[in-house]
C-alpha cells in the first residue's frame, strides 16, 4: 500500500520531471541574465560612469571657476594644475561635493532603498502566485533603468537623473534576486535524488510503523498534491516526526537531508557559475566600445546599457519557464486563520511587522542557529567584498598596476569563479563533506590571501626578494585566480547553506534578511580599511584586519548545528501558521 501511495505521489504535478526541468532552466536563465549587471555595471562601470557624469559638470578647487578636465575611465578624482593636485567638485542644489563622493552617495542611497524595498516585498514574494510577478517586475525596473543610460547625455542639465537610474537599477536587481533565491529550497526538494531519498524514508518508516504509516497515507498524498515546485517544501513523506526515534528511520532521514544539502549546493553553485560566465562574456563585449571610444563617458554609458539589454534578453526564457501560481490553490500558502482576500498593501505592512517580530530576542532564540549563521554571514560578506576592493586599491597605489592590468585582474577572478563553482561540488560529492565543512574550508582558504599580503612586511620580501608577500604584479594575478576559485564557490555554498536554516514557506522574507545583512555590512570593512590607510599611510596594514575579520566568522560557523537548525525552522514555520497574522 505504501509503495502504491508513493507511486501516486511521484506522478503528481509536484514531482513532474518535465516541469521540474523547465522550472530549473528558468531559474538558471535568470541567474545568467541578471548577474551581468552585478559583475559588469555595479562593480566596474557604474561607479566610474557616475563619477564622470559629475566630473563633466564639475569645477576645480579652490576657486571653482575652471571646469574639470574629462576624466579617463579609471575613476581618478584628482586633476593636475601647475603640478599640484586639486579636487574636482560639482554643485548639487546648494552643496558642493567631490565628484567621487557623488558616486559613493548614490551607492549608499541605493543600498538603503534596496533594503527597504526587499523588506516590503518579502511577504509578497513568499506568496507563490505573486513571486514570479515580483521577480519580473523588479527585473524590468532594473534593466530598463540600465538601458536608459544610453539616452541620457552627460552634457544634459538633467544629468543628476543618472543617480536615479542607478538607484532604480540596483533596487530592481536586489529585489529580483531575493525572489529568485526564494525558489531555491523548492527546486532542491524536487531534485530526482531527493525524491528517491524521500521514497527511501517512506519505505523504512512503513516497515517499522505500518499501522501508523497506513493511516497517514491519505493525508500525505493530499499534502503532496498541494505542494508544487513553485511553492512550499511540503515534505509530505517526512511529516511523521515521531518515527525519527527509530535508529533506521533516523539514519534514512539523515541520509536524505545530506542529499538535500548537496542538491541545494549544486543548484546554487551552478547558478553562480552561469552568472560568472555571463559576466565574463559581457566584460569582453563591453571592453570593445570602452577601448574604441577612449574611455569616454558615453563609452561607459554604452557598457551599462549593454548589460541592461543582456539582462532583458535572457529574462525572456526565465519569464517563460519559471513557475507561477497558475493551477494552485492560493489557500495553500495563506495563514490558516486569515479569511481576508489577499491584498498587496496589507502584505507590505505585515512584512514590516513580521520583520520586527523576527528580530525580537525570543524569536532569535527560537532560530538560534539561523541567526548565528547570519552573524557569520555579516562578517564574511563584508570580509570578502573588502578583500576585493582592498586588493584592487593595493594593486593601483602600491604595486602601481595600470588600469588595463587591473581590468585583467577583475576578469580573472570571475573566470576562476566558474571553475570553483563547478569544482567544489565535485570535491564535496567525492569526499562526502557537508555544506558546512565545505564552507569553513573555503573561508580558511580565503583568509590565506590577506595573510599572504601580510608577509610583505618581512624584511626578506622588502629587501632583495623578487617575489613573495604580494610585492609584484604577477602575484596579484595568481591571487586573483585563487580568490576566484574560492569566492565563486563561497557564494553558492553560503546561499545553499542558509536555505537549510530558514522556515519553509517564508523563503523570500528570510532571503530578504540575508540580503539586508549582506548590504548593511558593506560599509564597515571599507570604512575601517580607509581609516587604516589614512592613519598608517600604508594600505598593506589592512591585510591584518582582513585576516582577523574572516577568522572571526570561523567559530561562529563551527557553532551552527545544522540538524537542530533545520528542525527549529520547521517548528517556527508551523508555529507561525498556527498563530496567523
Amino acid at each position: 500500500m505504501a509503495d502504491a501511495a508513493y507511486d501516486e505521489l511521484a506522478e503528481s504535478p509536484a514531482y513532474d520531471d518535465k516541469n521540474y526541468k523547465r522550472h530549473l532552466r528558468g531559474w538558471m536563465s535568470y541567474a545568467f541574465a541578471s548577474e551581468v549587471f552585478a559583475i559588469v555595471s555595479l562593480t566596474l562601470f557604474l561607479p566610474i560612469c557616475l563619477e564622470q557624469f559629475a566630473r563633466d559638470h564639475g569645477y576645480l578647487l579652490p576657486d571653482r571657476t575652471q571646469r574639470c578636465t574629462t576624466a579617463v575611465a579609471n575613476s581618478t578624482v584628482q586633476a593636475q594644475v601647475d603640478g599640484e593636485e586639486v579636487r574636482c567638485v560639482v554643485k548639487l542644489a546648494w552643496m558642493w561635493i567631490d565628484t567621487a563622493s557623488f558616486s559613493l552617495y548614490v551607492f549608499s542611497t541605493s543600498v538603503a532603498l534596496q533594503a527597504i524595498t526587499v523588506i516590503s516585498m518579502g511577504g509578497i514574494a513568499d506568496h507563490p502566485p505573486h513571486r514570479k510577478r515580483v521577480l519580473l517586475s523588479f527585473a524590468a525596473l532594473g534593466f530598463i533603468s540600465a538601458m536608459l543610460f544610453l539616452i541620457l547625455p552627460s552634457s544634459s542639465p538633467l544629468w543628476p537623473l543618472s543617480a536615479l537610474l542607478a538607484v532604480c537599477a540596483n533596487v530592481g536587481f536586489g529585489v529580483s534576486i531575493v525572489a529568485l533565491n526564494a525558489y531555491l529550497p523548492a527546486l532542491a526538494s524536487g531534485a530526482k535524488e531527493v525524491i528517491e531519498a524521500d521514497a527511501e524514508v517512506w519505505r523504512v518508516a512503513h516497515q517499522h510503523h505500518p499501522q501508523r504509516q497506513s493511516a497517514a497515507d491519505e493525508s500525505s498524498r493530499e499534502a503532496g498534491t498541494e505542494a508544487t515546485a513553485e511553492g512550499d517544501q511540503a515534505e509530505p513523506l517526512l511529516a511523521q516526526e515521531e518515527h525519527t526515534a527509530d535508529p533506521e528511520v533516523a539514519d534514512a532521514k539523515a541520509a536524505r537531508n545530506k542529499i538535500l544539502s548537496t542538491a541545494t549546493a549544486r543548484i546554487s553553485s551552478h547558478g553562480i557559475a552561469l552568472g560568472y560566465i555571463a559576466g565574463i562574456l559581457m566584460v569582453l563585449l563591453a571592453l570593445i566600445p570602452v577601448r574604441a571610444l577612449g574611455g569616454s563617458t558615453f563609452a561607459l554609458q554604452l557598457a551599462i546599457g549593454l548589460t541592461g539589454v543582456w539582462w532583458a534578453l535572457f529574462s525572456v526564457p526565465a519569464a517563460m519557464w519559471l513557475p507561477g501560481g497558475e493551477g494552485v490553490k492560493a489557500e495553500s500558502w495563506e495563514e490558516p486563520r486569515s479569511a481576508e482576500a489577499w491584498n498587496a498593501r496589507r502584505e507590505i505592512l505585515r512584512a514590516w511587522k513580521k520583520l520586527g517580530d523576527m528580530l525580537r530576542w525570543r524569536e532569535i532564540m527560537r532560530l538560534k542557529n539561523t541567526f548565528i549563521y547570519l552573524a557569520a554571514w555579516f562578517l564574511l560578506s563584508d570580509g570578502f567584498t573588502t578583500i576585493t576592493s582592498t586588493a584592487i586599491l593595493f594593486g593601483k597605489t602600491t604595486l602601481h598596476m595600470p588600469a588595463s592590468s587591473l581590468l585583467l585582474v577583475g576578469a580573472l577572478a570571475p573566470g576562476a569563479g566558474i571553475l570553483g563553482s563547478i569544482m567544489w561540488p565535485i570535491i564535496q560529492r567525492r569526499a562526502g563533506w557537508s555544506n558546512l565543512r565545505v564552507l569553513i574550508t573555503l573561508v580558511i582558504l580565503a583568509s590565506l590571501i590577506p595573510a599572504y599580503g601580510c608577509l610583505g612586511f618581512l624584511p626578506v620580501f622588502q629587501h632583495g626578494a623578487r617575489v613573495g608577500g604580494l610585492t609584484t604584479a604577477g602575484e596579484m594575478y595568481g591571487l586573483a585566480v585563487l580568490f576566484g576559485i574560492v569566492y565563486g564557490a563561497f557564494q553558492g555554498y553560503a546561499r545553499a547553506f542558509y536555505a537549510e536554516l530558514i522556515p519553509p514557506g517564508e523563503e523570500a522574507r528570510w532571503y530578504g534578511l540575508y540580503s539586508i545583512t549582506d548590504k548593511s555590512s558593506s560599509f564597515v570593512g571599507p570604512l575601517i580599511v580607509g581609516l587604516i590607510a589614512d592613519t598608517t599611510g600604508n594600505i598593506r596594514y589592512a591585510f591584518f584586519f582582513l585576516v582577523v575579520m574572516v577568522w572571526l566568522a570561523v567559530p561562529l560557523l563551527a557553532k551552527v548545528d545544522v540538524e537542530q537548525g533545520r528542525k527549529d525552522a520547521k517548528q517556527y514555520a508551523l508555529r507561525q501558521r498556527d498563530i496567523g497574522p
